[in-house]
């Protein structure tokens, strides 16, 4: 199966986390990119003196990153000039960059690279754990985004592009549409880019109205929850425990427990299940 398609806006993934290994790192240099198709297009350089890495387009197996990815496993070459275990197609880029040290850090998703991050020295010099440690920690921190990108792609591909007024889901199909709700805001907890979690917010406003089609009218307005208690309470309508309700959204038991009592309060309910029914009939869960 192919890797999904490169977006946009997951370019400024790898360019903050460049950023931050300039930041963090005594490299001098700090670059990298994601894949489109078999190569990596570096769009993300720091330190640069020369315009010799602007535009460098990465091919699987060929140069230290283009081993990497294939490997789907970090590589480095302390002598990049003598280094016998890497094709030397990019050695106009990399020796025009001054760049004696090179490590490769593949961004691997799903077993396949979707990205490189690369850190380089104009010296021969050792790489140390901290330096190893902050851009493996950088790639992964790319990789669980991508991941939870390529999630939302999938359902919003998979949402109906049309609803049916007055008809009743099936139990079974209602019940999906609940787990798949909640998992959304599960997923939502994590996302910082303003877009996607607009993109998810429409999303699940679709699957909520979808839910309860067929079901009735709603309730008078009740006072608004927050979107931590409507995570929570999601959660809650699956059966969750409060433990895996914290363990899913990131966030302590007796949190939980909190966000949980303020939305009964709110839903003036006195079990979570009642909960749950209320704001289902408000309209706030599917």
């Amino acid at each position: 199966m192919p890797a999904p398609t490169a977006r946009a806006s997951d370019d400024t993934l790898v360019q903050s986390a460049v950023a931050r290994l300039a930041e963090r790192t005594a490299f001098p240099v700090a670059f990298g990119g994601l894949a489109r198709g078999n190569a990596v297009h570096v769009n993300s350089i720091s330190g640069e003196r020369t315009r010799s890495l602007r535009g460098l387009v990465v091919h699987e197996h060929r140069g230290l990153g283009g081993q990497a990815m294939v490997e789907s496993r970090p590589r480095l070459a302390l002598d990049y000039r003598a280094s016998r275990t890497i094709t030397h197609d990019y050695d106009g880029a990399i020796l025009g960059a001054g760049i004696v040290t090179l490590l490769a850090v593949p961004i691997v998703v799903g077993g396949r690279s979707r990205g490189m991050l690369y850190c380089g020295s104009r010296h021969a010099a050792p790489v140390g754990d901290a330096v190893a440690r902050h851009a493996i920690a950088a790639a992964d921190e790319i990789a669980g985004e991508l991941r939870i990108r390529d999630e939302v792609e999938r359902r919003l591909a998979a949402m109906p592009a049309t609803e049916l007024p007055g008809a009743a889901l099936p139990p079974a199909a209602r019940e999906e549409v609940r787990e798949s709700y909640a998992e959304l805001r599960s997923i939502a907890a994590g996302i910082d880019d303003p877009a996607v979690r607009e993109r998810l917010a429409r999303l699940e406003e679709r699957w909520a109205a979808l839910a309860r089609n067929g079901s009735g009218p709603l309730d008078a307005p009740v006072a608004a929850l927050s979107p931590r208690e409507t995570d929570v309470l999601a959660d809650a309508a699956r059966g969750s425990t409060n433990a895996e309700i914290a363990a899913a959204l990131g966030l302590k038991e007796a949190t939980v427990k909190s966000y949980l009592q303020s939305a009964m309060g709110k839903l003036d309910a006195t079990t979570r299940h009642a909960a749950v029914a209320r704001a289902r009939r408000a309209g706030l869960l599917p």
